[in-house]
Parts: C-alpha cells; structure tokens; sequence
C-alpha cells in the first residue's frame, strides 16, 4: 500500500525508531528516514541518503559504515540498491 500523506518530522521518526527497537520489532520507519534525512557530511554533505549513488555507499561498505543511526540508514540503503529494490522508495519520496 502506498504510503499517503506528508512526512512525519525526522524527530517524530527517529523516536518511533526507538521504541520499536525496544520493542525488539521490524523498524518500519526506516525507509522514511531513507526519504527524509540528509547526508550531514562529505562530498555528497545536503543529500537525501536515498539518492547517494551506489559507488558512495560501496566506498562506505568496503571503508565501514558510520556508527550509530547514520551507519544503520547508510547500510540500509546500501542493500536496498544492491538488491534493485529502490522502487520501494517511489511512493515515499513523492509524500
């Protein structure tokens, strides 16, 4: 089912994150921070982490991914366009 409406604040995301972490469930809130947060730093610094290019995301994989929040979107992403599921993606970005 496509995802209907605007996006949630990234604070709003990052904490029903937590809590489903706590929860020890599948973090469905993952795939809207993908569509949402920015790349903080580097060359790619003010890009979605759904649009970093593949290449970036190998350079981390084969470097080590960040820590923390970060590293597990960045992983993420990752594996999504390794396994050619961006698609997944479309009808969150055009929330």
């Amino acid at each position: 089912m496509p995802y209907a409406g605007s996006l949630p604040p990234l604070e709003e995301l990052e904490e029903a994150s937590t809590k489903s972490q706590m929860n020890n469930g599948p973090d469905g809130t993952i795939l809207l921070q993908l569509v949402a947060m920015k790349m903080p730093f580097g060359k790619y610094k003010g890009t979605l982490i759904c649009d970093l290019p593949v290449s970036y995301l190998e350079w981390f994989q084969k470097k080590g991914f960040p820590q923390g929040k970060l590293g597990i979107l960045l992983e993420t992403m990752y594996e999504i366009k390794l396994n050619g599921l961006e698609k997944l993606l479309v009808p969150l970005k055009k929330a």
